[in-house]
Parts: C-alpha cells; structure tokens; sequence
C-alpha cells in the first residue's frame, strides 16, 4: 500500500492539509458512498482540479485517513502511558486518552469504522498495527509480574475491542460524553474481571 507523495513547498503542504481536513469532516458527517470531491473541495475551498494534484481518487483520501487516524491515535496513546508506574496503569492512562481522542475527532473515528466495508485492506493494516504493539507490551508487563499469566495476543484484541465499543457507545452516541464515568468503570473490570 503506497501512500500520498508529500507536497514539495509549504503552501502545498498547506493545501493538502486542508484538503484532508474537508475530507475528513465531509466523509465523516456524511459517510463515504454520500460525500463527493466536489463536496471535499467546497469544503476546502478550493478548486475541484486542486484536489487531484495531492490524491488520485476519494478512496485514496480516504485511506489517507484512517492511516493518519493511526498514527495520531498510536502517538497519543504512547504519551499517554509514558509517565505509568506499571501496566495497568498504562491501560487506564490509554483507554483514557483513546476515548478523549474519539471525543476530539469524531469524524476521524467514524471514518476508521466505515473502513471496514470500505477498504477492508486498510482497516485491518489499522488494527493489525495496534494489536502488534500491544501484544509487545504485553508481553513485556507479564515478564515483569505486573500482569498475570494469558495468551497476550487474545487480551490485546479483546482490551482493543473494549475500547472501540466504549468510544462508540459512550463518546459518540452522547452528546456529553463522561469519559472519566467509562475509564474508572471500565478500569475497574479490567483489573478485577467480573468475579464477585
């Protein structure tokens, strides 16, 4: 999967910037199959030719996106987590932060989940790319006792998963999401399961 070449002056850098800002909140608010070119470059204010200097079609911005949701949402939550004393203090720290970005970039997050009919490829380059990190650091808090003992690959997937629903659920179906409601909840399963 190759990406966009990047602009060669600032101003260009500029323009896609923008575009990809337009396209971002256009197939966001709309969904991929509603939204147009013309409605991305409307959007952006720009001329219709503009866009096909920085992207061949609507699914390469699109792809563009949900590459770009990763990388933003990988280096948030990495941040996040920096300043942990131990694991599972790293997964409230980055549940916490994945949810806050959900609330920041709503149309992002929508976009990343349009992406499984849309371009099945990307969206499972995207998660796929989590899950690989996460299986690491795993790995490396079992060594260290601060976890107990399981398959890392299985609980990443299924604390990723957690995630997502929780982003869906309680940040973008609410108006007013409480995310520190969710993490101390969801934390607390986390590290106590459900047994009494």
């Amino acid at each position: 999967m190759s990406g966009p070449t990047a602009p060669k002056t600032k101003r260009g850098a500029a323009r896609r910037e923008a575009l990809l800002r337009a396209a971002e909140a256009v197939i966001g608010e709309q969904g991929f199959a509603a939204s147009s070119i013309a409605d991305i470059t409307r959007r952006a204010e720009t001329a219709l030719g503009t866009f096909y200097i920085y992207f061949s079609s609507k699914e390469e911005v699109f792809r563009e996106l949900v590459l770009e949701m990763g990388r933003l949402t990988r280096a948030g939550v990495t941040e996040a987590v920096q300043g942990a004393s131990n694991r599972l203090e790293a997964e409230k720290a980055g549940l916490r932060a994945f949810l806050q970005f959900a609330a920041d970039r709503p149309a992002l997050y929508r976009i990343v989940e349009e992406a499984r009919f849309i371009d099945p490829e990307v969206y499972r380059a995207y998660y796929d790319s989590f899950g690989r990190a996460y299986v690491v650091q795993l790995q490396r808090a079992q060594a260290k006792g601060e976890i107990g003992p399981g398959d890392p690959e299985v609980r990443a997937w299924a604390l990723m998963g957690m995630a997502i629903k929780l982003g869906e659920r309680f940040v973008l179906w609410e108006d007013k999401p409480d995310i520190d409601h969710v993490v101390e909840d969801a934390f607390a399963l986390m590290r106590d399961g459900l047994s009494p």
